[in-house]
């Protein structure tokens, strides 16, 4: 089971078709993507209702839906590599199987305490690292001019978040804690036995021969996974950091139900979801540094907006969705750009590290935020950072990584 497939095949070439079994294999990808993203967001729609359970503080909040952000984040790496090793068909379902373990018992005895949430939260990091799976799988079936599209289509699958906020509050109400994760982890299971049997890996897969820790330390010489980590851990580690910490700010700033929070938070998370595909497309048309400059762009506009706490109804709501559909649009062209600059045997392990540090940039907003309203009693601090890291992301896009790019690749394919 966990020998790598080899080949004599060719990867798709430039200009070549797109057979119908590529975009079988994203759809699959993209639903196993969904599928680990929905354990792993279990927490966070649950997280006012336990800390007035528990007693929780602030601070403690912030900590319990953070500590699957960082876990899942940091596990990309690794994940990624060893998706480079043995493919997406082993990867799928064994890191699908292992995210039914914390789920069970976060559903079943994890949640009476504030430290059995803490050790349930820290192993149901591991679905949050099935993204590293899907970006080389995906781009190994698809050439490279398609590769923008279809690696956002497959970003989609972030909207398992929206799978969570939407359903885990009423499933809890209707029928108790347990409910939606022993719903969540029979899911998976289904899902890891499908993938065995239908998943494989592309014919043209570049499987790489030098040890793990050696292609990861190449992989950091890199200068593409330095600029993509940076560009990511703002845009999709801003998508994170909201579908976290969104019901908390509505409910503490607003004063919403936890339900209408959740509700709005699903609300972010699919504008952002549909915005991905089309941040990939849009990359392959007009270059990923011209959408992602406009996607900084309109991140420090609108976080600079919110910083003023306005009216939900109209300029809040406005706000909120705007960065939404920015961070959305940004985060599908920062790997359009991974795609055209990283080595086709690496693109696993850049992309686990690219989206570790994505993770990363999820995993601080949250605390930071939690603790500035605990000493000040005001988010707009924590609004006004967002505002400024945007904007010097946007002015490092447009110069460093434009550079960058007009090095490596001919004007026809980086616009």
């Amino acid at each position: 089971m966990l020998q790598p497939s080899s080949t004599s095949n060719r990867a798709p070439e430039p200009g070549a078709a797109v057979t119908g079994r590529a975009w079988l294999m994203l759809a699959l990808a993209t639903v196993g993507f969904a599928l680990n993203f929905w354990a792993w967001a279990l927490l966070s729609p649950l997280a006012p209702r336990l800390q007035d359970s528990l007693g929780l503080s602030s601070f403690q909040q912030s900590l319990l839906v953070a500590v699957p952000v960082i876990v899942g984040s940091l596990g990309r790496i690794p994940v990624g590599a060893l998706t480079d090793r043995f493919g997406g068909r082993v990867m799928f379902p064994l890191v699908s199987l292992a995210t039914v373990v914390p789920v069970l018992y976060l559903g079943l005895a994890g949640h009476s305490s504030f430290a059995a949430l803490l050790a349930g939260g820290f192993f149901l990091g591991i679905g949050g690292t099935a993204f590293a799976i899907g970006v080389p799988f995906v781009s190994a079936w698809f050439p490279p001019e398609r590769r923008g599209l279809a690696i956002g289509v497959f970003g989609a699958g972030m909207g398992g978040t929206a799978i969570s906020a939407l359903t885990t509050v009423k499933l809890v109400e209707a029928n108790g804690m347990a409910n939606p994760f022993l719903i969540t982890a029979g899911v998976l299971v289904v899902y890891a036995a499908v993938a065995y049997l239908v998943l494989r890996d592309a014919p043209g897969r570049t499987v790489p021969t030098e040890p793990l820790a050696r292609r990861l330390g190449a992989t950091f010489k890199l200068s593409v996974t330095w600029q993509a980590s940076a560009l990511y851990a703002v845009v999709f580690g801003g998508y994170v950091a909201f579908s976290v910490y969104l019901p908390t700010y509505l409910k503490t700033g607003y004063g919403l139900t936890q339900a209408d929070a959740a509700n709005r938070m699903a609300g972010f998370v699919l504008l952002a979801v549909a915005m991905r595909p089309v941040g990939g497309w849009l990359s392959d048309r007009l270059g990923p540094v011209q959408v992602l400059t406009g996607s900084l762009g309109l991140v420090a506009v609108g976080a600079l907006a919110q910083s003023f706490t306005p009216s939900l109804a109209p300029v809040g709501t406005i706000a909120f969705l705007a960065m939404a559909a920015a961070l959305g649009a940004g985060s599908g062209a920062v790997f359009a750009l991974v795609a055209l600059l990283a080595p086709a045997n690496k693109v696993g392990s850049v992309t686990g590290i690219v989206g570790a540090a994505g993770g990363l940039g999820g995993f601080l907003p949250p605390l930071v935020m939690g603790a500035l309203y605990g000493a000040y009693g005001s988010y707009a601090l924590g609004l006004v950072l967002l505002a400024l890291v945007a904007a010097a992301a946007l002015a490092y896009t447009a110069t460093g990584v434009r550079r960058g790019l007009e090095r490596r690749v001919p004007a026809t394919q980086s616009h």
